[in-house]
Protein backbone atom coordinates (compact mmCIF):
# COMPACT_ATOMS: atom_id res chain seq x y z
CA UNK A 1 0.00 0.00 0.00
CA UNK A 2 1.33 3.34 -1.15
CA UNK A 3 1.08 5.71 1.65
CA UNK A 4 0.67 9.48 1.56
CA UNK A 5 -1.03 12.09 3.61
CA UNK A 6 -3.36 12.71 0.41
CA UNK A 7 -4.57 10.55 -1.83
CA UNK A 8 -2.85 10.55 -5.49
CA UNK A 9 -5.17 10.02 -8.28
CA UNK A 10 -3.88 8.81 -11.89
CA UNK A 11 -6.34 8.69 -14.82
CA UNK A 12 -5.48 6.86 -18.14
CA UNK A 13 -7.31 8.32 -21.38
CA UNK A 14 -7.33 5.21 -23.82
CA UNK A 15 -8.91 7.71 -26.78
CA UNK A 16 -6.81 9.36 -28.78
CA UNK A 17 -9.42 11.68 -30.34
CA UNK A 18 -9.65 15.10 -30.42
CA UNK A 19 -12.49 16.53 -28.04
CA UNK A 20 -12.66 13.05 -27.08
CA UNK A 21 -15.73 12.37 -24.80
CA UNK A 22 -13.43 9.69 -22.76
CA UNK A 23 -11.06 12.60 -21.54
CA UNK A 24 -13.59 15.23 -20.69
CA UNK A 25 -15.37 12.74 -18.20
CA UNK A 26 -12.10 11.56 -17.05
CA UNK A 27 -11.24 15.45 -16.48
CA UNK A 28 -14.59 15.76 -14.55
CA UNK A 29 -13.96 12.48 -12.46
CA UNK A 30 -10.73 13.99 -11.24
CA UNK A 31 -11.64 17.01 -10.63
CA UNK A 32 -14.24 15.97 -8.20
CA UNK A 33 -11.39 13.96 -6.56
CA UNK A 34 -9.52 17.45 -6.24
CA UNK A 35 -12.35 18.58 -4.77
CA UNK A 36 -12.04 15.79 -2.17
CA UNK A 37 -8.89 17.17 -1.37
CA UNK A 38 -6.35 14.21 -4.08
CA UNK A 39 -3.62 15.41 -6.30
CA UNK A 40 -3.91 14.36 -10.00
CA UNK A 41 -2.90 13.64 -13.04
CA UNK A 42 -4.65 12.54 -16.25
CA UNK A 43 -2.18 10.26 -18.79
CA UNK A 44 -2.97 11.43 -22.28
CA UNK A 45 -1.84 8.02 -23.90
CA UNK A 46 -2.20 9.78 -27.35
CA UNK A 47 0.51 12.19 -26.37
CA UNK A 48 2.85 8.80 -24.88
CA UNK A 49 5.12 6.96 -27.57
CA UNK A 50 3.90 3.83 -26.49
CA UNK A 51 4.70 0.96 -29.24
CA UNK A 52 3.02 -2.32 -29.81
CA UNK A 53 4.37 -4.53 -26.54
CA UNK A 54 7.14 -6.68 -27.12
CA UNK A 55 8.55 -7.84 -23.64
CA UNK A 56 11.91 -7.80 -25.38
CA UNK A 57 11.82 -4.17 -25.41
CA UNK A 58 9.67 -3.47 -22.07
CA UNK A 59 11.36 -0.12 -21.26
CA UNK A 60 10.65 0.62 -25.45
CA UNK A 61 9.21 4.48 -25.88
CA UNK A 62 7.55 6.38 -22.45
CA UNK A 63 7.06 3.08 -21.13
CA UNK A 64 9.47 4.39 -18.28
CA UNK A 65 7.21 7.48 -17.61
CA UNK A 66 4.25 5.95 -18.06
CA UNK A 67 5.17 3.17 -15.30
CA UNK A 68 6.18 5.90 -12.58
CA UNK A 69 3.38 7.62 -13.26
CA UNK A 70 0.78 4.70 -11.94
CA UNK A 71 3.17 3.74 -9.51
CA UNK A 72 2.93 7.06 -7.55
CA UNK A 73 -0.76 7.06 -7.67
CA UNK A 74 -3.11 5.32 -4.56
CA UNK A 75 -6.25 5.33 -6.98
CA UNK A 76 -6.13 4.32 -10.83
CA UNK A 77 -9.01 4.93 -13.33
CA UNK A 78 -8.81 3.32 -16.53
CA UNK A 79 -11.37 5.63 -19.44
CA UNK A 80 -11.90 3.92 -23.12
CA UNK A 81 -13.85 4.56 -25.74
CA UNK A 82 -15.58 0.82 -26.47
CA UNK A 83 -14.34 -0.67 -29.60
CA UNK A 84 -15.40 -3.45 -31.57
CA UNK A 85 -16.81 -4.91 -27.85
CA UNK A 86 -13.99 -4.04 -25.65
CA UNK A 87 -11.69 -1.16 -24.74
CA UNK A 88 -9.22 0.66 -26.87
CA UNK A 89 -5.94 -0.61 -28.51
CA UNK A 90 -3.58 2.25 -26.82
CA UNK A 91 -5.24 1.31 -23.25
CA UNK A 92 -4.35 -2.33 -23.66
CA UNK A 93 -0.93 -1.63 -25.07
CA UNK A 94 0.10 0.71 -21.90
CA UNK A 95 -1.32 -2.15 -19.69
CA UNK A 96 0.64 -4.75 -21.14
CA UNK A 97 3.69 -2.23 -20.15
CA UNK A 98 2.23 -2.05 -16.65
CA UNK A 99 2.20 -5.38 -13.95
CA UNK A 100 1.98 -5.99 -10.39
CA UNK A 101 4.41 -3.34 -9.26
CA UNK A 102 1.88 -0.61 -10.84
CA UNK A 103 -1.08 -2.34 -9.67
CA UNK A 104 -1.31 -4.85 -7.11
CA UNK A 105 -3.38 -3.82 -3.76
CA UNK A 106 -3.91 -0.41 -6.02
CA UNK A 107 -7.57 1.03 -6.09
CA UNK A 108 -8.89 0.91 -9.23
CA UNK A 109 -12.10 2.69 -11.27
CA UNK A 110 -13.60 1.90 -14.43
CA UNK A 111 -15.68 4.48 -16.97
CA UNK A 112 -16.27 3.68 -20.53
CA UNK A 113 -17.58 5.68 -22.99
CA UNK A 114 -19.78 4.06 -26.37
CA UNK A 115 -21.10 5.62 -29.51
CA UNK A 116 -23.59 3.05 -29.30
CA UNK A 117 -25.03 0.57 -26.81
CA UNK A 118 -24.16 0.51 -23.00
CA UNK A 119 -20.75 -0.53 -22.76
CA UNK A 120 -20.77 -3.52 -20.52
CA UNK A 121 -18.50 -5.87 -22.36
CA UNK A 122 -15.44 -3.51 -21.95
CA UNK A 123 -16.08 -2.69 -18.58
CA UNK A 124 -15.96 -6.32 -17.90
CA UNK A 125 -12.60 -6.86 -19.85
CA UNK A 126 -10.93 -3.62 -17.84
CA UNK A 127 -12.28 -5.45 -14.75
CA UNK A 128 -11.03 -9.07 -15.60
CA UNK A 129 -7.50 -7.51 -16.46
CA UNK A 130 -7.36 -5.03 -13.20
CA UNK A 131 -8.14 -8.18 -10.95
CA UNK A 132 -5.63 -9.97 -12.87
CA UNK A 133 -2.93 -7.48 -11.41
CA UNK A 134 -4.50 -7.89 -8.54
CA UNK A 135 -5.91 -4.40 -8.18
CA UNK A 136 -8.67 -3.74 -5.61
CA UNK A 137 -11.53 -2.69 -8.45
CA UNK A 138 -14.38 -0.39 -7.61
CA UNK A 139 -17.56 -1.65 -7.72
CA UNK A 140 -19.08 1.68 -8.60
CA UNK A 141 -18.23 2.02 -12.79
CA UNK A 142 -19.32 4.45 -15.38
CA UNK A 143 -20.77 3.54 -18.76
CA UNK A 144 -21.87 6.51 -21.13
CA UNK A 145 -23.97 4.78 -23.71
CA UNK A 146 -25.04 6.57 -26.83
CA UNK A 147 -22.28 8.90 -26.36
CA UNK A 148 -23.28 11.52 -28.80
CA UNK A 149 -26.63 12.61 -27.02
CA UNK A 150 -25.20 13.01 -23.88
CA UNK A 151 -22.97 15.98 -24.64
CA UNK A 152 -23.81 18.72 -26.29
CA UNK A 153 -21.20 21.88 -27.68
CA UNK A 154 -18.63 19.67 -26.22
CA UNK A 155 -20.37 19.58 -22.65
CA UNK A 156 -21.94 16.74 -20.85
CA UNK A 157 -25.00 17.44 -20.20
CA UNK A 158 -27.11 14.34 -18.81
CA UNK A 159 -27.08 15.39 -14.92
CA UNK A 160 -27.40 11.27 -13.84
CA UNK A 161 -24.15 10.88 -16.01
CA UNK A 162 -22.35 13.82 -14.27
CA UNK A 163 -23.41 12.44 -10.43
CA UNK A 164 -22.16 9.00 -11.51
CA UNK A 165 -18.78 10.30 -13.16
CA UNK A 166 -18.14 12.74 -9.95
CA UNK A 167 -19.21 9.55 -7.84
CA UNK A 168 -16.71 7.55 -9.38
CA UNK A 169 -13.91 10.31 -8.69
CA UNK A 170 -14.75 10.28 -5.07
CA UNK A 171 -14.84 6.95 -4.84
CA UNK A 172 -11.51 6.62 -5.78
CA UNK A 173 -10.26 8.87 -3.55
CA UNK A 174 -12.27 7.93 -0.06
CA UNK A 175 -11.21 4.04 -1.05
CA UNK A 176 -7.79 4.27 -2.35
CA UNK A 177 -5.07 2.50 -0.16
CA UNK A 178 -7.33 0.13 0.66
CA UNK A 179 -5.29 -3.21 2.14
CA UNK A 180 -8.56 -5.38 2.22
CA UNK A 181 -12.16 -5.54 2.15
CA UNK A 182 -13.91 -4.77 5.36
CA UNK A 183 -15.13 -7.44 7.57
CA UNK A 184 -18.17 -8.57 7.10
CA UNK A 185 -19.44 -12.15 8.50
CA UNK A 186 -20.14 -10.47 11.96
CA UNK A 187 -22.10 -7.67 10.70
CA UNK A 188 -23.80 -10.55 8.35
CA UNK A 189 -24.28 -12.94 10.90
CA UNK A 190 -27.58 -15.08 11.45
CA UNK A 191 -28.48 -15.22 15.06
CA UNK A 192 -29.00 -19.04 16.28
CA UNK A 193 -31.81 -19.65 18.64
CA UNK A 194 -30.88 -21.79 21.71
Amino acid sequence: MKVTDSKHIVALCGSQRDGSHTRQALERALKAAEADGATTDLVDLAALDLPVFDPDRSDAGDATELRRRVRNADGVLLGSPMYHGSYSSVLKTALDYCGFDEFEETTVGLLVVSGGGFPTPALEHLRSVSRALDAWVLPHQVAIPDSHSAFEAGRLTDERLIERIETLGTDLVEYAGVESYPETTAACAVPTAD
